[in-house]
C-alpha cells in the first residue's frame, strides 16, 4: 500500500494523534472500505506501539468507521445509506441552529467575502472544474456557518464536516445538482445580506436534503454498478 504516516511529535495523547491520522485516511478514502488494518503493520507506519493503536482501533469502532470481522481482524466499513442519512440529519439540525445567529451577525465585509469566495465557484464552475470546486464548495459553507460565532456549535458541526467533505465530493459529481447547488450558494448569500431568515432558513433546509438524496443515489448508483 502506498499509503504512510509521518511520525507523529505532538502534544496530545498518541492514541488520540493514532485516531485522528487513521479516521482521515478512512474517510478522505486513502484507506478504502474493505482494507484490513494490521496491527503490526500499522503500528510501524505510525511509530508507535500496538497498545495506544489498539486504544485508537476500538474508538474509530465506536464511530462506525472500522469493525472487527471473524478471521479476518480490523477492516475498514463501507460507508451505508444509513450512514449518509443519518450524518446529514445531525448536521442539517445543528446547521439550523446558526441561521438566526448568522442573519443577526453577518457584515457587509462577511458578504463581500462569500461573494469574493462565489466568483472563484463561478469560474470552476463554468470550466467544470469538479476537482477544483469540491473543497471551495465545502469552504463556502463553513465560511457562511462560521459567521454565528457560536463556538461550541462550530465545534460539533466541524466533528461532522470531515464525513460531509467526502460526501459532498460525490454530490458534486452530479451535473444536475452541480449547477442548482451553485445557484442555491448565490442565493442563500442574497438572504443574508437581505436580512431574510424565512427563506434563508428554507433555502438552507431544502439544500442540504438536496444534497444528501444526490448523495444517497450516487451511493446506491455505485453499488450497483459493483454488482454489475
Amino acid at each position: 500500500m502506498a499509503l504512510t504516516f509521518q511520525p507523529m511529535v505532538e502534544s496530545k495523547p498518541i492514541r488520540e494523534i493514532a485516531y485522528e491520522v487513521l479516521k482521515k485516511a478512512i474517510i478522505t478514502g486513502e484507506i478504502p472500505a474493505g482494507e484490513r488494518i494490521v496491527e503490526t503493520d500499522y503500528a510501524d507506519r505510525l511509530h508507535i506501539s500496538r497498545t495506544p493503536l489498539r486504544e485508537a482501533l476500538r474508538k474509530l469502532e465506536r464511530d462506525g468507521l472500522v469493525e472487527y470481522v471473524m478471521r479476518r481482524g480490523v477492516v475498514v466499513r463501507a460507508f451505508t445509506i444509513d450512514d449518509v442519512r443519518e450524518i446529514y440529519t445531525i448536521r442539517n439540525s445543528l446547521e439550523m441552529l446558526t441561521l438566526p445567529a448568522i442573519i443577526e451577525k453577518a457584515t457587509k465585509e462577511d458578504i463581500d467575502s462569500l461573494r469574493e469566495r462565489l466568483s472563484e465557484m463561478d469560474r470552476l464552475q463554468a470550466k467544470d472544474d469538479i476537482e477544483g470546486l469540491s473543497p471551495l464548495a465545502r469552504a463556502f459553507h463553513w465560511e457562511l456557518t462560521s459567521i454565528c460565532g457560536q463556538k461550541r456549535i462550530l465545534r460539533v458541526i466541524e466533528g461532522q464536516d470531515e464525513y460531509i467533505r467526502r460526501f459532498s465530493a460525490m454530490s458534486i459529481r452530479q451535473e444536475n445538482r452541480r449547477s442548482q447547488a451553485h445557484e442555491e450558494h448565490h442565493k442563500l448569500v442574497d438572504y443574508v445580506e437581505a436580512k431574510d431568515l424565512e427563506r434563508f432558513t428554507e433555502l438552507t433546509r431544502k439544500h442540504i436534503e438536496r444534497s444528501m438524496e444526490n448523495c444517497v443515489a450516487a451511493l446506491a448508483a455505485q453499488r450497483q454498478n459493483r454488482e454489475i
